[in-house]
């Protein structure tokens, strides 16, 4: 289980729901958009070459530092790959087209939130941008990596949070780990949602998140977005869940000629196969 202060006020946690809900209801009516095509190339290794847009839709060119190209480029295990659970098992539930090859730690902490949170930090760490990690705890405590870095540590006592020096000043990937791994046990659905800001659907990109704060909440992240002549937009979906589990790449049960792709023509509702969401519960960064 996740580590939660011991506040005055008793904060919600940000655990996903581990069983499909009333919420998680597909529509009854799958919008067959596009004529079946092949989508999906096995060879592929990224984001990118795995999978091909949809008839009559192009990728966008993104600068190389961008968050957007970092997503796109994410590697992918083989085709084929179970999604493997902190615990060494594997996730029975067929929901996923791909897994992302990024190592997860042995502790039940990497769930929803925290995959969107872990594909920020990882860009911001290989940008080398040091100084723009930082995540909002529970509590509202801003957890700088740039302290981390310092050798400070997070010292929880009752109601107080605060950096407490307690190790030499460094800055390699497995001290990222940890500050990560700290953020993910006491960060939350609520204190992500708080920190990212709200938009329309018609701006949606790379790099955006679909999240519904609360207890149970769930969150999901745009990895690619694909558009037509028209202006309309495609896009794939990444997440994890609970228990913790390795990031995954979403079919869409909804609309099966275009999965693992979304269509962004989206009225009110995205159906996703283990949450719905709300057109308005898009945010970003």
């Amino acid at each position: 289980m996740k580590i939660y202060f011991i506040l005055a006020l008793i904060f919600l946690t940000n655990h996903c729901k581990d069983t499909t809900s009333s919420s998680t209801t597909l529509s009854n009516n799958p919008r067959n958009t596009v004529n079946p095509q092949k989508l999906i190339n096995a060879t592929g290794n990224t984001l990118a070459t795995r999978f091909n847009p949809p008839l009559g839709y192009k990728r966008r060119k993104l600068p190389p530092a961008s968050f957007g190209y970092f997503l796109r480029n994410l590697p992918l295990k083989p085709i084929g790959s179970k999604v493997m659970y902190y615990n060494g098992s594997f996730k029975k539930a067929n929901v996923y087209e791909a897994v992302v090859d990024m190592e997860i730690s042995n502790e039940n902490l990497q769930q929803c939130a925290d995959a969107v949170m872990r594909l920020r930090g990882e860009y911001l760490y290989a940008k080398k941008a040091y100084h723009e990690i930082s995540f909002r705890l529970t509590n509202g405590f801003r957890m700088d990596y740039s302290e981390w870095i310092k050798g400070n540590r997070l010292a929880v006592e009752g109601n107080h949070t605060y950096w407490r020096m307690k190790s030499s000043p460094s800055n390699t990937y497995q001290d990222f780990r940890r500050y990560m791994e700290v953020v993910f046990a006491y960060a939350s659905t609520i204190s992500l949602s708080q920190s990212l800001k709200s938009k329309n659907l018609g701006e949606l990109q790379i790099g955006d998140v679909f999240i519904q704060a609360g207890s149970p909440g769930h969150a999901v992240t745009v990895v690619d977005v694909a558009e037509n002549d028209k202006g309309k937009k495609m896009f794939l979906l990444a997440q994890s869940y609970m228990p913790a589990q390795e990031t995954q790449i979403l079919r869409n049960f909804n609309d099966k000629n275009i999965s693992p792709w979304y269509s962004g023509d989206i009225a009110d509702k995205l159906f996703t196969p283990e949450w719905t969401f709300m057109s308005s519960h898009l945010k970003a960064w």
